[in-house]
């Protein structure tokens, strides 16, 4: 199991779900949870935007300190009460995103919320952490109430280098779930990346590590992302775990890509990597 969980922390109201899913994921494997607020931007550049450091009072910027910090306690003591044993603070002066790419090099995973229209939303921010960091990203919708994500798990495989990734980052999870839908969509349009019998080399490699899984394949005119969301319900899964931008960033934009899809309306957590 993952041994050391970074938890982007900040005062937007979907911090509730991430921390559950923070706590649900440390419990069940006994990890470290660290907590990362970041003020939103460095001394120097705070002082560089207000004009000069001569002129910029201190305390201003203590208070972004200050707000970080508060973050910070309210997400301890709510992890304890979650029952997480070990729990870190940390207070990162810079922006959040590059305050977490920084630490998540040293954790097996990094999870944060969704993006949603929330003043105290970092935009993009899962996008950012997946394409230019090393660790799996777990992206946490708002409406997350603390369900078991090990109970039955689909994994979007189209044979992509993003998607294997994705299957190596979330093992720990799949190793201990009860089902694991391989779920392939229209996989004759990748027919170079799935040999002969689509899934079939990818449930044997699963199979060899203990993962209880299942091939399943879905035909249909929807596009992929969409199609993901409709297994997603269909089996009552707890979890989605998929590449991040198979294709070009252009086409994924143009086309409104998988990526896209899952991050803005899965109604479950997703496991993200690239």
């Amino acid at each position: 199991m993952y041994k050391t969980i970074i938890v982007h922390v900040d005062d937007s109201g979907s911090m509730d779900a991430r921390l559950r899913a923070a706590a649900w994921l440390a419990n069940s494997g006994a990890a470290h949870l660290v907590g990362v607020a970041a003020t939103g931007m460095t001394w120097p550049v705070y002082a560089m935007l207000a004009g000069s450091l001569a002129v910029v009072p201190a305390n201003e910027f203590d208070s972004l300190r200050d707000v970080a910090r508060a973050s910070l306690a309210r997400f301890t003591e709510a992890a304890r009460a979650l029952g997480v044993a070990s729990v870190e603070e940390r207070l990162v002066e810079d922006a959040s995103r590059d305050a977490l790419l920084l630490q998540s090099r040293y954790a097996d995973l990094v999870v944060t919320s969704q993006d949603a229209d929330d003043a105290a939303t970092v935009r993009g921010l899962p996008q950012y952490l997946a394409l230019h960091g090393v660790r799996p990203v777990l992206t946490v919708p708002a409406a997350y109430a603390g369900a078991a994500l090990t109970d039955v798990v689909v994994v979007g495989w189209d044979g992509s280098a993003p998607a294997l990734r994705a299957i190596e980052g979330a093992l720990p999870l799949l190793q201990g779930a009860r089902a694991v839908r391989l779920a392939l969509v229209n996989p004759e349009r990748e027919a170079g990346l799935h040999g002969d019998d689509p899934g079939a080399d990818m449930a044997l490699y699963l199979a060899r590590h203990g993962v209880q899984v299942e091939v399943f394949t879905e035909r249909t005119a929807l596009p992929a992302g969409e199609a993901l969301l409709g297994i997603v319900r269909a089996c009552g899964a707890g979890l989605l775990v998929s590449g991040a931008y198979g294709h070009s960033r252009y086409r994924e934009i143009v086309l409104g890509g998988v990526t896209r899809v899952l991050l803005e309306r899965a109604p479950v957590p997703v496991l993200f990597a690239h």
